[in-house]
């Protein structure tokens, strides 16, 4: 793409130097006669002549710095319509159009003046469509009041983007079954890169953990009538996963989806909006409330003396005072307290026999 834009732009720039030394050799060098009587095929040779030493100055020097600037705006216009919804895409070539429009009506009066009047009426058609657009920008918002019959715009659910720690986790898979999460699901391909690195680690811990992070994303494309879509995005000046995951969020208007902590306090900080599987889980497990009863199996010894652990179905923590001597056994507890804390909630009991 870069090199068919240098040769287009060389050539252009050459065309126009034809244009211009044909004109001016011909309307006023020539008249003078400082070189006595000159041929007319001279006249041809001589534009030419110049026109392909431009072209060629032109490919070697300053296309490619032009190309890059035709790319870098290329590259942002695309951002830009992305963005857009499809009224505004509208709206905003509905002006550019009108000030074409305007633009040549106004470029017939020097049409007259050959190259410089078409080098006017290329302007006029760069300031007024830029104005075009501009405008068009300023009031999109009274067109929308002048529309005769609105329509309502149903509100489209905000794409959801799956970070590497929800994926291992597995949970988002049956989250997503229950239909409870609404929009589009995107992978970015650097979350796709980090889980392919964690499955080919020499740990096995780690590689048994990607490679199922990688068979839960097959069975979310396979299972799920959702859209899923591998985004193909990269933040070069980005070394983090995480920062990245939150700049594409902040781009796409978009929702991350995690169970890591600390990335959730890092978006609230930045006002990024995360859906933490973590407190879904939290806010669904059962109430338990203080004088309630419980049948328990400690597992193992807590960090008081003479504490003992136990855990729910849910995973949920049990504290239990004085069940350090009831480890591996079957008790009856009675709920003191509960602690809900941002990482979980946790159980105070003592056992019952105390």
């Amino acid at each position: 793409m870069g090199k068919i834009l240098r040769v287009i732009i060389a050539i252009i720039l050459g065309s126009l130097t034809y244009v211009l030394c044909n004109t001016l050799y011909i309307g006023y060098l020539k008249p003078i006669d400082f070189f006595g009587q000159v041929p007319e095929k001279f006249d041809f040779i001589f534009a030419l002549g110049v026109a392909l030493l431009v072209l060629i100055i032109c490919y070697i020097t300053v296309s490619s710095i032009i190309t890059d600037l035709i790319l870098k705006q290329m590259k942002s216009l695309e951002e830009l319509f992305t963005k857009m919804s499809l009224k505004e895409i509208i709206i905003n070539v509905g002006g550019i159009f009108a000030g074409l429009i305007l633009a040549n009506l106004l470029g017939i009066a020097v049409l007259q003046y050959g190259p410089i009047g078409t080098l006017i009426i290329l302007t006029l058609n760069l300031i007024f469509g830029y104005l075009g657009y501009q405008i068009a920008q300023r009031k999109k918002e009274e067109l929308k009041i002048l529309e005769t019959n609105p329509v309502v715009e149903h509100e489209i659910a905000k794409p959801k983007i799956l970070d590497t720690s929800v994926i291992i986790d597995g949970r988002i898979l049956d989250i997503l079954k229950t239909g409870l999460v609404e929009g589009k699901i995107l992978i970015p391909t650097f979350v796709l890169e980090e889980l392919r690195h964690i499955a080919d680690s020499s740990d096995t811990l780690k590689r048994n953990r990607g490679r199922r992070g990688l068979d839960i994303l097959n069975a979310i494309q396979k299972q799920l009538e959702i859209p899923v879509e591998i985004v193909e995005i990269d933040y070069k000046d980005i070394s983090e996963v995480d920062s990245k995951l939150l700049k594409m969020a902040q781009e796409l208007d978009a929702i991350v989806v995690t169970n890591d902590f600390n990335l959730n306090k890092v978006a609230d900080f930045q006002g990024v909006f995360v859906f933490n599987i973590n407190e879904l889980a939290n806010a669904v497990k059962p109430v338990v409330l203080p004088g309630e009863d419980l049948e328990v199996t400690v597992i193992k010894d807590g960090k008081e003396d003479g504490q003992g652990i136990a855990y729910l179905n849910d995973g949920t923590m049990i504290v239990i005072e004085g069940g350090k001597r009831h480890i591996g056994e079957t008790i009856k507890v009675l709920v003191t307290s509960v602690l809900q804390t941002a990482a979980g909630r946790m159980i105070f009991t003592k056992a019952k026999d105390e």
